[in-house]
């Protein structure tokens, strides 16, 4: 190496971080998306790091496909991210988009999650890729993340058209050693205006062939893809093999010949019919549904093995394939080592959902729940939510349940969801003469994906001050006429209030206000913990009822409260008949 050479940087980044260092490198100056696991931490990561690439959360996955769009049409390069279940949201704006093409570069994420660590389904979005007709890119580690965001919106500007990026669970979530580059700044394309190909439906039928033509020309790219890399050896095994698999292929068949496949759509037939010839055996080792295994059967390629070992089902693993492949032991997990006390899912201690759930179990209703923090409430002890299904299905899930008889049917749905995809069904519940009772958990963020703002905590994904939705007077404009907002730490306050909604005629919609007590204003208050001073307590265990992990017993049988875990939401002081529990700071004073 001479000596005025420079090693390149080199930083450690999350697969999702990579991608967000590959998005800004590459000149985006517009990205959308709304929060999800696992694709969360990109807009997150452009937002601390790199705010001039001006990214933003919206409000659901299909305004960001819009929005994203608009801007590409306009002549920007940009980035939309979502996770799998999110493009079925955007599905409406991303099947027609191809057919026009795209202006500015344009890349979306779709981050599917195998093994559904924190999704209500496993989905393999390349077939929404091969549907929608447009190319797929899957990285295998955190460099190609960047590398490959970069590439993408040059192919995507070359062919004029969208360009999928696959990641899973674990490439988004893995961290790998990136070594990143300067920022490129790329001139804004002019937009010309052009009803054929950007407005009237009926001149769609004119661009139905070019989407072909552009496929063929794609295909034959993919021949020659840079991505699509080949690492030939004297084995007689061969692996076809993508994404985050080929890492555990390279672990578990380090002797195997590998055609590692980055662009998965369209499939490069010559390529793979090539590598597959030189090789009494091929494995196709592809997390999800046997997408390219599909294809290379349909090439006529018969001297491959997939999905009859491997399965469909959940994430692979280098212990997966080993015991699969018959290579010996497969190691056990630690947890067959040592003892760990269980840990079912629960709501945090002091969160706000608790006396909502407390209240809904004793009402006897029918509850139809959403995505979120809450489908917790569905498990014990609260066991008080009935249905789960996707973002805002519980009010038309709801209404359903009342077509089909329930005369007390409640729907309880977030902020952020409510905004999501609950106003719609709402005004459809008013509008067809419903009686349900919808119930706005208004923890003042979008919870379960790590606290994101939304349209109506006032801020948006840089900090700044953004206009607040008022959420009672979005319900109020769609016709219902009782809207409630109570405190949800106000124990007989909340249950009242349920009470008088569920038994209103009419449509009634009760917004349970507080804010997530791990929000940094909530978690970090200078406030003391609750105690609870025995000479005052009777044990009749009504705070054990709250069903706050806290809580715990000495071993006398009197109540304790772990004063690092207590968040003084002042619930279980609230049902004490003894006036027992109280703050820590009191029974200092007394003594």
């Amino acid at each position: 190496m001479e000596a005025n050479q420079t090693q390149p940087i080199r930083e450690l980044l999350l697969g999702n971080q990579a991608i967000a260092r590959g998005a800004w490198e590459a000149g985006v100056t517009f990205v959308s998306g709304y929060p999800g696991t696992p694709s969360t931490e990109i807009i997150e990561t452009l937002a601390k790091r790199y705010p001039e690439a001006n990214p933003r959360w919206s409000t659901n996955e299909k305004v960001a496909f819009e929005e994203g769009m608009g801007a590409a049409i306009g002549g920007l390069r940009v980035l939309v991210t979502m996770k799998h279940v999110g493009l079925n949201v955007a599905a409406d704006a991303f099947m027609v988009f191809p057919y026009a093409g795209t202006n500015g570069g344009f890349v979306f994420i779709s981050a599917d999650d195998p093994g559904m660590h924190s999704s209500q389904n496993e989905q393999d979005n390349r077939y929404f890729g091969r549907m929608g007709k447009v190319p797929i890119w899957e990285p295998s580690d955190a460099q190609e993340c960047r590398d490959m965001v970069i590439a993408a919106f040059d192919l995507s500007e070359q062919f004029s058209t969208p360009v999928m990026l696959r990641t899973t669970t674990r490439l988004a979530h893995h961290k790998g050693l990136v070594a990143v580059g300067p920022r490129q700044e790329v001139a804004q394309r002019e937009f010309v205006p052009d009803a054929k190909r950007f407005s009237v439906p009926i001149y769609r039928k004119l661009h139905r062939p070019r989407v072909e033509e552009r496929l063929d020309a794609l295909r034959a790219y993919a021949e020659t893809c840079p991505f699509n890399r080949v690492e030939h050896s004297d084995s007689a095994v061969g692996v076809v093999t993508s994404g985050i698999a080929y890492q555990y292929v390279k672990e578990t068949l380090p002797e195997a010949g590998v055609l590692r496949l980055g662009m998965t759509h369209p499939l490069p037939p010559n390529l793979l019919r090539d590598f597959c010839q030189q090789y009494e055996t091929v494995y196709v080792i592809e997390e999800g549904e046997p997408f390219i295994e599909e294809y290379m059967l349909s090439q006529g390629i018969a001297n491959i093995q997939g999905k009859d070992l491997f399965g469909v089902i959940g994430e692979y693993s280098p212990g997966r394939l080993r015991q699969a492949l018959n290579l010996g032991d497969v190691p056990q997990p630690y947890t067959e080592d040592i003892t760990l006390l269980p840990r079912p899912p629960m709501f945090c201690v002091g969160c706000g959902h608790r006396t909502v759930f407390s209240a809904l179990r004793q009402l006897k209703v029918t509850v139809a729940g959403d995505i979120g923090c809450y489908t917790m409430g569905a498990l014990p002890p609260f066991e008080a939510e009935h249905t789960t299904f996707c973002m805002g299905a519980s009010i038309g899930t709801a209404v359903g349940l009342e077509q089909a008889g329930h005369e007390r049917v409640v729907a309880i749905i977030g902020d952020s969801t409510f905004i999501h995809a609950g106003i719609p069904p709402l005004i459809d519940a008013v509008y067809n003469g419903s009686n349900l009772t919808l119930i706005i958990l208004d923890n003042s963020t979008t919870g379960m994906t790590g606290a994101q703002p939304h349209a109506a905590t006032g801020q948006n994904v840089l900090g700044q001050e953004a206009p607040k939705l008022n959420l009672a007077g979005i319900c109020e404009a769609a016709g219902v006429d009782k809207v409630t907002v109570v405190d949800t730490w106000q124990r007989k306050e909340m249950a009242r209030t349920l009470r008088k909604a569920v038994n209103h005629k009419g449509p009634s919609v009760v917004i349970a206000q507080g804010p997530c007590v791990q929000l940094p204003e909530m978690k970090y208050r200078d406030i003391p913990p609750y105690t609870v001073i025995e000479a005052l307590c009777t044990q009749c265990d009504a705070c054990f009822k709250v069903w706050c992990p806290a809580i715990k017993r000495t071993d006398m049988n009197f109540p304790q409260i772990a004063g690092d875990e207590c968040t003084s939401c002042t619930v279980c002081a609230q049902v004490c008949p003894t006036e027992a529990i109280v703050l820590a700071e009191v029974t200092v004073g007394n003594q």
